[in-house]
């Protein structure tokens, strides 16, 4: 079954070239041409979703918003298109809900490859025992963790932290999300204990404490490749 974008853009020549090249890879695509439009088509349901920020009408951080407040479209991946460049523009998106950011001109072969990458996320998968990084080897099945062969020891929380952003290379989590996910939600800590562990980790992976990146006023992600 063919995944379904939707594609909102006010320049016809923009949405026709990424729609050509969307569709040579198999998705079917849907197109608005602003915001009020791509709001318009959420009832067809796209799997994923590619916004223009500067858009008429309605722009792309507020058509983000809206959608992120549609049953049923919480975990919809939505990726940001646009020529605005700056950390805070980034993090404004990021705030909102979205879970990626292209910026233009926009090189077809990275834009495929973001789409399929946020459409696997969505897919249930189990969770390796080893997640091997460059020089980090992390084993769920004995909570271990190696730095180039040798023996680090981290306590569980630490362990888990880690495990849980390497596992997801590439991906921002706001620090309420880590609390949830790592803590569970019957028990009561405060945002300041994900920095905490965070800073530890840091301390332990040493040389290559840059593994893990902090989005300022947004959360942390576990470096990917590129």
């Amino acid at each position: 079954m063919k995944a379904k974008i939707l594609l909102a853009d006010d320049e016809k020549d923009i949405i026709e070239f990424l729609k050509y090249n969307l569709e040579i890879e198999g998705f079917e695509v849907i197109t608005a041409y602003d915001g009020e439009e791509a709001l318009s088509k959420i009832s067809q349901k796209p799997d994923l979703i590619l916004l223009d920020i500067m858009m008429p009408k309605v722009d792309g951080f507020e058509v983000c918003n809206r959608i992120r407040q549609i049953p049923g479209f919480e975990k919809t991946p939505v990726i940001f298109l646009t020529a605005k460049s700056g950390e805070l523009d980034e993090i404004h998106g990021l705030e909102l809900g979205a879970n990626d950011y292209i910026k233009k001109p926009i090189s077809p072969k990275k834009l495929i490859a973001r789409v399929k990458a946020n459409l696997r996320n969505l897919e249930p998968a189990s969770e390796p025992a080893k997640i091997s990084i460059g020089p980090l080897v992390i084993n769920k099945d004995n909570y271990t963790v190696f730095i180039e062969k040798e023996e680090k020891i981290f306590p569980r929380k630490e362990f888990e932290l880690l495990y849980y952003l390497a596992n997801h290379p590439g991906k921002v989590f706001s620090r309420d999300a880590l609390l949830k996910d790592i803590w569970g939600t019957g028990v009561y800590v405060v945002d300041r204990t994900i920095d905490v562990h965070i800073r530890k980790i840091r301390e332990k992976l040493d040389d290559h404490a840059d593994l893990i990146e902090t989005i300022k006023g947004v959360g942390y992600r576990f470096k990917r490749g590129e």
